[in-house]
C-alpha cells in the first residue's frame, strides 16, 4: 500500500546503509549523525501521520519496528568498530531482540496476533536513538565531544534499561495472551 507513513518508513530504511558508509567509510560523523536524525524524525512521524490520516497498514506496523532494529543493529556495529562502545552493551540489546524475536514466533505459531509496541516500547528505542549519535559525536576530542559523551551514556544507560525492562512486559503480556486466552475462548 502506497502512502505518505510507508513511504517514510521506506526512506528510513535507506538511509541505514548511507549512515554505515558515512560512518565507516568515510568517517564524515556530521553526515551520518544528520541521518540519524532523519530516520529518528521519519520514525516520529511516519506513525503520527498513519493515525492522523488513517493510513495504518500492516506493512507499517511490521516494517516499523523490524527498521528500528535494523537501525539499531547497525548503529551498535558502526559503534563497536569505533571503539565508542563496549561489547557488553551490544550483547545485552541483541539478547533482548532474539527473545523478542522468539517470543513474537511463538504467538505466530499459536495463531496470536503480534505484540502492540507500548509507549515505553517506544520511550526505550527513543534513548537508544539519541544515545547513539551523541556516542559517535563523543569520538570527537572536543569540548563538545566531552559533552556527547556524558549526554550519550546517559541515554544509553536509560534506553538499555527501558529495552530490558519493556521486554519482560512483553514477555509477560505474551505468557498471559498464550495461557489465559485460549481458557476464555473455550469457556
Amino acid at each position: 500500500m502506497l502512502t505518505i507513513p510507508n513511504a517514510l518508513t521506506f526512506l528510513r530504511f535507506l538511509g541505514i546503509p548511507l549512515f554505515i558508509y558515512l560512518a565507516l567509510s568515510k568517517q564524515a560523523d556530521g553526515w551520518a549523525i544528520l541521518v540519524l536524525a532523519i530516520g529518528g524524525a521519519t520514525d516520529y512521524f511516519d506513525g503520527k501521520l498513519a493515525r492522523a490520516l488513517n493510513q495504518e497498514s500492516k506493512f507499517g506496523e511490521i516494517a516499523d519496528p523490524t527498521i528500528d532494529r535494523l537501525y539499531i543493529a547497525a548503529v551498535l556495529v558502526v559503534l563497536y568498530i569505533r571503539d565508542a562502545i563496549p561489547l557488553w552493551l551490544i550483547a545485552i540489546l541483541v539478547a533482548r531482540d532474539v527473545v523478542m524475536a522468539g517470543v513474537a514466533l511463538v504467538l505466530q505459531l499459536k495463531g496470536f496476533a503480534p505484540l502492540k509496541v507500548t509507549y515505553l516500547g517506544k520511550a526505550a528505542t527513543f534513548n537508544l536513538l539519541y544515545a547513539f549519535p551523541f556516542l559517535l559525536l563523543a569520538l570527537s576530542d572536543t569540548w563538545y565531544g566531552t559533552g556527547a559523551f556524558v549526554f550519550g551514556w546517559a541515554f544509553a544507560i536509560w534506553g538499555v534499561t527501558l529495552y530490558v525492562g519493556t521486554a519482560v512486559g512483553y514477555f509477560r503480556t505474551a505468557v498471559k495472551t498464550i495461557t489465559v486466552r485460549p481458557h476464555i475462548i473455550e469457556g
